[in-house]
């Protein structure tokens, strides 16, 4: 994991799909679990979504609280 990649969760938005254009780190779960089931695109989206769903599935989201405060 690069650290940038934790900053990219909170000002990505998904690109595709039933949540298109909500932040990465405000997806739920269940669409993370099932990206976890079916398979992560390939890419960079693909590595951000993993991330995420790790930090979801571990109950580490709040981790991404002060990365969403200091960009307002």
């Amino acid at each position: 994991m690069q650290t940038e990649h934790l900053q990219l969760l909170v000002t990505r938005a998904m690109p595709y799909g039933k949540y298109k254009g909500r932040l990465i780190a405000d997806l739920p779960g269940n669409y993370l679990n099932w990206f976890a089931r079916k398979g992560f695109p390939p890419g960079e989206i693909g590595q951000l979504l993993a991330l995420m769903q790790e930090l979801d599935h571990n109950g580490l989201s709040a981790l991404l609280d002060p990365l969403r405060k200091s960009k307002v």
